[in-house]
Parts: C-alpha cells; sequence; structure tokens
C-alpha cells in the first residue's frame, strides 16, 4: 500500500463528517467491538481460572496417580509403593483405606466416605494439613479411633472437635440375633475445609489401622496413592507404572477420575468463545453499514480522486484503511479493557455482588464460592486476531463499491 491511499484513508477516519449520524454508527461499532473482545477475554480468563481452581482443590484431597485393588484388598501395598516410586516422576507414595458407611451424632444421620490413611505419608501425596481449621492429621493413631472430618459434614452433624460420633459400616456380622450392622464410636479429633463442598460435606479421614479393623480387611489396603512432580505427566506416568505393577490391581490418574469435570470445562470454553465471537461479529457488520453509508457520503470525493489519476484499486485501499482502523482502536481498546477486567476480577465481582446483594457462586451448586480468573496471553492474541480479521473482511464489499465508481454519475448533479 502507497503512502497516498494511508494518507486519504487516515484523513478520512479523522474528518468529521457532514452526517453526524454515520460518526454514531462508526463510534457504536467501535465500541461494539471493544465490548465483544473485552466480554470474550474476560470470560476465557474466568474459565481458565475456574478449570485451575477446580482442578487444585480436586488434587489437593484426591491424587495424581492411584494404584487399586480390584478386590479383597492390596495385601503386598509395600512392594507396589516400591515399585512404582522407582519411576523418577513419582515423588511421593502413600496407602490408603476407602470405604462407605454412616456417621451418626444424636439424630443426626449422614452418609459419608471414608479414607484411612497413614498421617504422615499422606501429608506427602495431599493438602490436607494446610486446610485444617482445627486439629492436627499426626493425632489419628492407631487404636484411638480419631476421626477427622469435613466442615460441611461436621456441621450436618452438629458436633464439634472433642465430641464423639459413630460409624456405622454396611458390611455387617452374623449374630444369634441375625446380621447386624458393625459400629464403632469414633472423636472428632480435627475439622477440613478444602473449599470443595463435595469434599467439605461427605469425607471423613481416619486412621488406617482403624478402618483396616473396622471393615476387616486385616493387612490389606483399597490402595496406594503417589504424587507425580508435574501433574500433567500423570497419564504418561500411569501407562509406565502399570508395566511394574504385578498385583491384582489397576492403575488410574486424576485425567480419568475427574474426566467428566475438565472436559466439560473446555466444551463450555469452546461454546463461549463461539457465542462471544457472535458480538464482534455483530459489531463487525455494524462496520459494514457505516462504511457503505461513507462511501455514499463521499461519492464525490472518490469521483474527484478518479478524475485525478486514482486507480479503482487504490480507491478500494483508502476505505479498507477507514474500516481497517476502526477495527484496530476498538480491538486495542477492547483487549486492553479484558485484560484490566481479568487482572482486578477479585475486586470488581465482590463490588457487583455488594451493589445488587446476591452470590454470583453458590458452594452448594458450584465447586468453588469465588469467581477465579486466569489470564492466558495467548487468548488475547486470539481473541485480538479474530477481531481483526472480522474488521478487516468487514471493509471489502464497501471498498469494492467504492473502487465501483463511475467519476461521471457520481458528479452529474454536483
Amino acid at each position: 500500500m502507497q503512502p497516498f491511499e494511508l494518507f486519504v484513508g487516515l484523513r478520512y477516519t479523522r474528518a468529521k463528517r457532514r452526517n453526524h449520524f454515520i460518526s454514531f454508527i462508526s463510534l457504536a461499532s467501535m465500541l461494539g467491538i471493544a465490548l465483544g473482545i473485552a466480554a470474550l477475554v474476560t470470560v476465557m480468563s474466568v474459565m481458565n481460572g475456574f478449570e485451575r481452581e477446580v482442578r487444585a482443590r480436586i488434587l489437593g484431597v484426591a491424587s495424581h496417580l492411584q494404584v487399586l485393588a480390584f478386590e479383597g484388598g492390596l495385601s503386598d501395598w509395600r512392594q507396589v509403593a516400591a515399585d512404582v516410586s522407582a519411576l523418577p516422576e513419582v515423588k511421593a507414595a502413600a496407602p490408603f483405606v476407602a470405604a462407605q458407611g454412616l456417621l451418626s451424632s444424636g439424630s443426626q444421620v449422614r452418609g459419608v466416605f471414608v479414607r484411612g490413611i497413614v498421617p504422615e505419608l499422606e501429608e506427602k501425596v495431599a493438602d490436607f494439613a494446610q486446610h485444617l481449621k482445627a486439629g492436627k492429621l499426626e493425632e489419628l493413631q492407631p487404636g484411638e479411633f480419631g476421626i477427622i472430618l469435613g466442615s460441611d459434614l461436621a456441621r450436618a452433624l452438629r458436633v464439634q472437635r472433642g465430641e464423639r460420633v459413630t460409624l456405622i459400616a454396611p458390611q455387617g456380622q452374623v449374630t444369634p440375633a441375625g446380621l447386624v450392622p458393625r459400629l464403632k464410636q469414633f472423636r472428632v479429633t480435627g475439622i477440613f475445609n478444602v473449599g470443595h463442598y463435595e469434599y467439605d460435606s461427605g469425607l471423613a479421614l481416619v486412621r488406617m489401622e482403624d478402618a483396616q479393623a473396622l471393615y476387616r480387611l486385616g493387612e490389606g489396603v483399597s490402595g496406594v496413592r503417589f504424587k507425580l512432580a508435574n501433574l500433567f505427566d500423570a497419564p504418561r506416568v500411569g501407562r509406565e507404572a502399570a508395566k511394574r505393577v504385578t498385583a491384582e490391581a489397576y492403575v488410574t490418574d486424576w485425567t480419568q477420575q475427574n474426566a467428566n469435570y475438565f472436559r466439560a470445562i473446555q466444551i463450555e470454553k469452546r461454546m463461549m468463545f463461539i457465542i462471544l465471537t457472535l458480538i464482534i461479529a455483530v459489531a463487525a457488520f455494524n462496520l459494514v453499514s457505516t462504511l457503505v453509508m461513507v462511501v455514499t457520503d463521499k461519492l464525490p470525493d472518490i469521483a474527484i480522486l478518479r478524475t485525478l489519476g486514482a486507480s479503482p484499486a487504490s480507491i478500494m485501499k483508502i476505505f479498507m484503511v477507514q474500516g481497517t482502523v476502526v477495527g484496530l482502536v476498538g480491538t486495542i481498546l477492547g483487549a486492553v479493557l479484558g485484560v484490566v477486567l481479568s487482572l482486578n476480577i477479585d475486586v470488581v465481582v465482590p463490588a457487583v455482588e455488594r451493589a445488587f446483594g446476591f452470590q454470583i457462586l453458590s458452594r452448594e451448586v458450584y465447586y468453588i464460592s469465588e469467581l477465579p480468573s486466569e489470564l492466558h496471553w495467548p487468548d488475547v492474541w486470539s481473541v485480538s486476531g479474530v477481531a481483526l480479521l472480522l474488521s478487516f473482511l468487514a471493509t471489502l464489499y464497501p471498498s469494492w463499491r467504492a473502487a465501483r465508481v463511475n467519476p461521471a454519475e457520481a458528479l452529474r448533479y454536483e
């Protein structure tokens, strides 16, 4: 493009128009592109933050990799732990007992997932210690039948630290009076809150030896949990671990255990990208109408330029410059606004909640109660690139019409 077309195109962009309605439509197109980009960048950042928070909170309680027994428990878990821990990517291992039961306190009864742990090993593969509101993992001692409850579970049972609850195992024992469920009193030694409703309301931690005794597993465990140096290596490390495990067990990783959560987030992210891109597309269509009106308004100028020797291609480039500048300014404004909102979402959202008196995320419905945000610059570049492309495409038809203007016809009534 020669300086001539660029100069005239920029001159038309800055010039005051006789028809103020055209200026208004041009401004509306620019603001529409900016708002569309800002909304898309902010929403994608929130989706990234949501995925990060869910992953962090799930993996703070779950594990990167697990070796699970098929039936009857894993008796040689020490050998399994040693074999898998030999992989360089594995940082720590911890055995566990997983079972279900009923917890009762007074008239309150709740179904729970019971996890028997070894505190000193569990701290290496999970983040329970930093989420404890009361007590310590080390207080779970063999034979003392202590239990640590999620905060919502403790609230539902109306118990506090030091009080007692009754754990009822579903496997019964045969007595002369018939089949009687096994039950045992536990003392609440701690309460945790990981910020994940599913765990806070339905998980109870006990000592592994106590769980083995209650559920009659002997020396067996339900499986072994492993922590990796890089959680995203879990599928590959899992395949390597499966080759080393000779016991009657199978290997699973966090991407398999929680696949539906993260697949749903990715699908939602793609759909939001498509839906919000339509906002930018609508603004680009407004740009088409703006340029069509500008071409109509500038017919005499186009005719004069043609008579002075400007080629149809030059005329086309002039109006392409004008439309592209509008799209570029709108893109820059939208990208800046989107980045600012994404980086300050923790301030904006509470202000909106206070102003309108409602909570955007309820912990009973969603996995987290605060709106997170994680800005990914590739998202900003891709959104801005799409906006610029749509803005450029919107200039083609009006510019083509301008290039086809007949100078004699345009100047006939001037």
